[in-house]
């Protein structure tokens, strides 16, 4: 198995030459920090990813969680790793200094996540739903409930989770009937069952702490009458103990792939004796969920391209050392094999794999330097990038989701036999990734949010602001002549994407929002395509930089690499988006008229 699974090289690339971290420590919030303490914690978390997690990345695979007399049962090592993370303030890592944090940067601490989540996915998944739902306390819950729950959650003692999802209701959280019931005695009494809940029950912590949507009974129908609370798994007595709280795994889902962290089904007041506690105000907890739904969707689109770079690694070590054939020019049989990595094909499924994960990469970064700037900007300056936020969320959570999963399957192609084998990580990685697009809200749904609220918010102003984006880097870019035809290419896709998007909403008045977001996941497809040229281009632009700088020989070496990615994105991806705006451009309905008798036999 190959031994490296990211490029710290690239790391540093994007954060300090493409977004310039260290500007940030000119703010008062990051001021504690620099670029020495960044690569500190950057040494740390690979060193963390290398020796606790990437040793059992393939161990908790084949050991997954089982369901025993009530209680899941996950690999022993999970114990171990939430303590690691909490100790060494992993979890806490983008909390405040004020409640005990580390306070770095959103672009930092995401990165770190990348390095944990490409050495082991479903290890990491159990921390990172911790600091998720332990925020949403943070955020929205009282002081109480804070100090109840909070410490032991960053301290990787209490596992944290988010249970929206219900057997009949699937993601149509309007239709949830999971239901709280007032007490005079401060809490309410839950009853329902919840199904697809990451780390929903595990012997690997002390106690699981649920975040669950559910309606109070009385409240208005539809997602208006959902509310948040909080219900752990065990309650603290009168005494100070822990005791059970009638929340029962009544299943343990075995899947496809992402098996070390449990997925589990959850029965709530069997027994009438299920407390849960208010978070905020009634009737609010959609809107409270959302902060950790938005989080984690770009938490999903990370976790994508983290498994997808840790698979063009196995595949880039493979092809180098596997032997295999001649060139084609060369006849002569009694010539040794070359290394496959040296067959034009073969490096052009290298070259995507790299385009695709490199450019999520930056798309994720790039949304991540948006939440830090809402953090240290002026008020009236927020709202940019508040909004810029909003359209990108979708599209890092889908195309890295998406192309994740085609990204693995030409590495996948690169091993041939080998690839479909346990003998090489590839086949896991395939398994694994297939979850994104399905985790926290499917394309599906991604589309329908960007095309049919995203676009058209407060006017189009999200739209603008984004379009304006790339007009910036395409301005910059035309300083140096080696990005002049990526220039050029970049402002005509997105001329293209303003022209399909005028004509959308231009459907949309004519014949009615079904046909309007009949096409919304092609058009998600469309954008997705622009942003991650958009991205490659912001890496030219420091590339072409650092080159007339009197670069070293290795990072020449690296540059030209990422050139000839880059290259490979716009001559190969962008022009994808030609079929997309003809289709997006015809209108016809096909799918709305498609009647279910027309799919019989």
């Amino acid at each position: 198995m190959a031994t490296k699974f990211i490029s710290e090289r690239n790391i540093k690339f994007l954060l300090y030459e493409v977004f310039d971290m260290e500007s940030l420590t000119q703010y008062k919030y990051y001021r504690e920090h620099n670029r020495k303490t960044f690569d500190m914690v950057l040494k740390a978390a690979i060193k963390l990813a290398k020796d606790l997690l990437w040793p059992v990345f393939e161990e908790m695979d084949r050991n997954q969680p089982q369901l025993v007399n009530g209680e899941v049962k996950v690999h022993p090592s999970v114990r171990k790793m939430m303590k690691e993370f909490g100790a060494g303030g992993w979890i806490t890592s983008r909390v405040p200094f004020d409640l005990d944090g580390e306070q770095l940067p959103h672009l930092m601490a995401d990165v770190c996540d990348f390095i944990f989540q490409a050495a082991n996915y479903s290890a990491n998944a159990y921390a990172g739903l911790t600091a998720g739902a332990a925020h949403l306390i943070e955020s929205f819950g009282s002081k109480e409930l804070y100090d109840t729950y909070v410490p032991n959650m960053y301290a990787g003692k209490w596992q944290g989770t988010m249970a929206l999802t219900e057997p009949e209701a699937g993601s149509s959280l309007a239709d949830i009937t999971t239901m709280a019931e007032p007490t005079d005695e401060g809490h309410y009494l839950i009853k329902g069952q919840k199904i697809f809940i990451s780390a929903g029950d595990h012997d690997g912590v002390e106690n699981i702490v649920h975040l669950m949507l559910a309606k109070i009974h009385g409240a208005p129908p539809g997602v208006k009458g959902i509310s948040l609370f909080v219900v752990p798994k065990k309650r603290i007595d009168q005494d100070g103990k822990l005791v059970p709280n009638d929340v029962v795994a009544s299943g343990v889902y075995h899947k496809l792939g992402y098996r070390g962290c449990p997925i589990v089904q959850l029965s709530l007041g069997d027994k009438n004796d299920c407390r849960g506690w208010l978070v905020g105000e009634p009737h609010n907890g959609l809107r409270y969920m959302f902060q950790m739904m938005n989080e984690a969707r770009i938490g999903v689109g990370m976790g994508a391209t983290s498994m997808a770079t840790a698979a063009y690694y196995a595949s880039l070590d493979y092809a180098k050392t596997r032997r295999q054939g001649r060139r084609v020019s060369q006849k002569d049989p009694t010539l040794p094999p070359i290394p496959i990595i040296e067959h034009a094909d073969i490096k052009r499924m290298l070259l995507f794999q790299r385009a695709v994960v490199e450019g999520s990469l930056s798309i994720i970064m790039q949304c991540s330097k948006y939440v830090d700037l809402m953090k240290v900007l002026p008020e009236e300056k927020k709202e940019k990038y508040h909004l810029l936020l909003e359209i990108l969320t979708p599209v890092a959570k889908s195309y890295p989701s998406e192309m994740g999963v085609h990204s693995i399957s030409q590495g996948l192609q690169c091993l041939g036999g080998s690839g479909y084998c346990d003998d090489y990580p590839l086949e896991q990685y395939f398994r694994d990734s297939r979850i994104h697009p399905i985790h926290e809200g499917t394309t599906g749904i991604q589309a329908m949010d960007l095309l049919g609220r995203k676009v058209i918010m407060q006017n189009g102003q999200a739209f603008m602001l984004y379009a304006a984006e790339l007009q910036e880097a395409i301005s910059k870019a035309k300083k140096f002549q080696e990005l002049e035809d990526a220039t050029r290419q970049l402002g005509q896709a997105l001329n293209r994407l303003e022209k399909v998007t005028k004509h959308l909403l231009e459907l949309a008045q004519s014949k009615g929002p079904e046909h309007f977001l009949a096409d919304a996941t092609l058009y998600l497809e469309f954008f997705g395509i622009v942003a991650i040229a958009w991205q490659w281009l912001l890496q030219g632009i420091a590339i072409q930089k650092a080159s007339n700088n009197d670069a070293k020989k290795k990072d020449l070496n690296f540059y030209h690499g990422k050139m000839c990615a880059l290259r490979y994105f716009f001559g190969y991806e962008l022009p994808k988006t030609l079929g997309l705006a003809e289709r997006l451009l015809n209108g016809d309905g096909l799918t709305v008229d498609m009647t279910t008798e027309f799919f019989n036999d």
